[in-house]
């Protein structure tokens, strides 16, 4: 068995692993969100429903300014904070959020992360080492992809390692 191991040009935070919840949206703790149930809330978001704690966020990019950024932080100090956030693009004001928070987050990568990791699949990410690791995939689906660790496109930054 092979597993997708991909690298980032940024990252911050703890080692981690956990359930990943994929979706080529947005995120704003702000807006999308109801941070004291855990789940995300806008209507719009494919994520709509979703309990978002303890589980690492692989979404497009990050939406918001300051009150985003520190609802990380609130959200880490009531145990009601995702596990880790990775984002194809994000902007400075979240990364302060995330790094006040204590949230580990990853981004900037060679390819659309959202479009190679499937929604529910196992992954651990490394910060020190700028990888994101897919220890399993998922058969789960989010508005009718299939798992898209099979269908996960050559690049550069993009490799596959053989399991022990």
């Amino acid at each position: 068995m092979s597993e997708l191991v991909l690298t980032a040009r940024y990252a911050m935070g703890s080692k981690v692993c956990s359930e990943a919840l994929v979706a080529k949206d947005g995120f704003s703790a702000r807006y999308d969100l109801n941070r004291l149930r855990g789940v995300f809330s806008r209507p719009a978001h494919k994520l709509v429903g979703q309990s978002y704690v303890g589980k690492i966020l692989i979404l497009d990019t990050a939406k918001g300014g300051v009150a985003s950024a520190w609802m990380l932080n609130e959200m880490q100090s009531r145990d009601m904070a995702p596990l880790a956030i990775v984002f194809n693009s994000v902007n400075p004001i979240l990364v302060q959020g995330a790094a006040l928070g204590g949230i580990t987050m990853m981004a900037g990568f060679d390819a659309d992360v959202t479009s190679l990791i499937a929604h529910g699949a196992l992954v651990e990410i490394d910060p020190a080492a700028r990888t994101l690791r897919v220890l399993s995939g998922s058969d789960k689906t989010v508005d009718g992809d299939t798992d898209r660790l099979i269908t996960a496109g050559a690049s550069q930054k993009v490799r596959f390692v053989a399991r022990k």
